[in-house]
């Protein structure tokens, strides 16, 4: 609405009630944005204005959040002419200003569970917590996901007795209630139907996943073949705010490189909760939701910033350590097939109470608070999470190991891939030792010095006709004399791979369209072990994935010099 003495001669909606929502952080903003459409659909009785508070260390980014939503924003200072008849607001640090309105504060993670610097003082304060001053003012009522919260609020701060309000948590009823979209969520994110999906989430501050172990996420990706896994982030807006995009793109650039699925700092993150097979985590609230939502959990770091008692506290007496400097994908592997669905279903009930029924129960609180009758309309009900976009854009060069077993009649090649952007993190051959490895690029690898070292040289786009797969191949080799072969995908399956000295091969896999990098993979293999590559059929093992069979024939030679 606008905003001003006389705002009601500019109005065309004349609300009875005006609500204002408190914008300080990108994390307390995103929860306010997520929760109040379901909470005021269809009623014009509120007029809702969105007052940005800039005093946070972690205020970049709201404004265009704000923006981004279609909010109409008033500056912090507007707020004397407004005459609000509730502020909401899921920052608890805000500084209300004076006046008689109720002030409803939402957690913007799961709790009280975490000690932060005090931006009033040099000392550290129980996150979620108002000021004494609100609570002894009676406006301040504090909406709380269980009872065992109320207790440890009043045990702390015995003023908030009386204050809070139970409500659940609206965010892990959405979690619970998207759990049948999971495969539309994987599809969305590129994650393919026989991979795992690796998600590490990290909260903010030095004793986070990212603050302690900045290089975790390379060696993870460095250790997890890239056609039986896919990596992904979810960093804390704070992290987001305080350094900002750019930084964080440069410090996670090989992770990128090699296809790291760096959630956006807002939304994404839930439906890739859903979609994941496992979370590598710390004492973060994502942590807990995942946990309680049902993922298997391997925890990599935990601070003493955690509170003692809280849920997540409780969730790291029960949930394995990831050791960080052991064999990563071993631990990932033991973690998912040792997981039951009900691992964490006690830590659960210790954090989410009446779960399902959150949305409703916010909407009787915040109508009660509003002193305005509550709708008519059936209660709301959790809403599915909406399809996330693509994050990441795909590796382009693999350090690629290949191993020849059987006879000359019924070869067996497996293949493993591992993004050559993090080859200098760890140990990217699997444990058995690999007969051959070879560097493999793209055609749209930047990196010159990789293209160039290249042995295999792969165009995935699929051409339109053989001529064309056979001219790409023609040049590359000539422009390329380090290259032992290239391959390229022909639309309508299939993959031609043209070697040094003039032979094409035509490799055809009778399952699923492959990338072509693999049936590149063995080609290569039988030619580094001498096998025929005419009218023979081989057995192409994708690590510990799946076998697909790969006919290998002979066509024209190119033309050579």
């Amino acid at each position: 609405m606008p905003v001003g003495s006389d705002a009601h001669r500019w109005s065309t909606f004349h609300g009875d009630r005006t609500l204002v929502v408190a914008a300080r952080t990108v994390t307390s903003t995103v929860r306010a944005l997520e929760t109040l459409p379901s909470l005021l659909r269809d009623d014009a009785r509120v007029t809702v204005v969105f007052a940005y508070d800039p005093t946070s260390a972690f205020n970049d980014g709201v404004l265009d959040l704000l923006h981004a939503a279609g909010c109409r924003v008033a500056p912090w200072e507007q707020l004397g002419h407004i005459a609000p008849d509730l502020i909401l607001s899921a920052s608890e640090n805000i500084d209300v200003p004076e006046g008689d309105c109720p002030v409803l504060v939402l957690p913007h993670g799961v709790g009280f569970q975490k000690f932060v610097p005090d931006s009033r003082s040099p000392h550290e304060r129980l996150s979620g917590v108002v000021p004494d001053s609100l609570l002894e003012s009676g406006r301040a009522w504090l909406a709380v996901s269980h009872p065992a919260q109320e207790e440890q609020l009043i045990a702390t701060h015995p003023k908030a007795a009386g204050r809070t309000l139970m409500v659940g948590d609206p965010c892990f009823d959405e979690l619970v209630g998207s759990r049948s979209r999971r495969g539309a969520y994987r599809e969305a994110l590129g994650v393919a139907e026989h991979q795992r999906l690796v998600m590490v989430s990290s909260t903010w501050g030095r004793t986070s996943l990212l603050g302690s172990l900045p290089d975790l996420l390379p060696r993870l990706i460095a250790q997890l073949p890239c056609d039986e896994y896919q990596v992904g982030a979810i960093v804390h807006p704070n992290v987001w705010s305080a350094h900002g995009a750019w930084q964080i793109r440069t410090l996670l650039a090989a992770a990128l490189d090699a296809g790291l699925l760096l959630m956006p700092a807002v939304h994404a993150w839930r439906p890739a909760l859903v979609a994941a097979d496992v979370v590598v985590g710390d004492h973060g609230s994502v942590t807990l939701y995942s946990a309680a939502a049902g993922n298997p959990l391997l925890l990599a770091a935990f601070g003493s910033d955690a509170v003692p008692g809280t849920a997540v506290h409780e969730l790291a007496a029960v949930a394995p350590r990831l050791d960080t400097r052991g064999n990563l994908r071993r631990q990932v592997e033991d973690v998912i097939r040792g997981h039951t669905p009900q691992q964490y279903a006690a830590v659960a009930a210790q954090a989410f109470a009446e779960p399902g029924h959150a949305l409703a129960r916010l909407r009787t609180a915040l109508y009660r608070l509003l002193k305005l009758p509550e709708p008519s309309s059936p209660p709301p009900a959790p809403l599915v999470l909406p399809d996330p976009d693509p994050p990441a854009a795909p590796a382009t060069s693999w350090q690629v190991t290949t191993n020849v077993t059987g006879d000359s009649v019924a070869p067996t090649v497996t293949v493993h891939r591992f993004p050559a952007a993090v080859a200098s993190y760890g140990k990217t051959r699997p444990e058995s030792a690999a007969l051959f490895t070879h560097l493999a690029c793209a055609d749209d690898e930047r990196d010159r010095r990789l293209t160039e070292s290249a042995s295999v040289l792969v165009r995935r786009r699929p051409t339109s006709a053989a001529v064309t797969a056979l001219r790409w191949i023609e040049d590359g080799l000539a422009r390329l004399p380090g290259s032992l072969l290239a391959a390229s995908a022909v639309r309508g399956g299939g993959c031609l791979v043209g070697l040094r000295d003039g032979r094409v091969v035509e490799a055809a896999a009778t399952g699923p369209v492959l990338d072509p990098g693999l049936p590149a993979a063995v080609v290569y293999a039988c030619l580094r072990a001498g096998l025929p590559l005419d009218d023979t059929q081989v057995t192409l093992r994708i690590g510990d994935l799946r076998d697909e069979d790969v006919v290998l024939r002979l066509r024209p030679a190119l033309p050579t010099g």
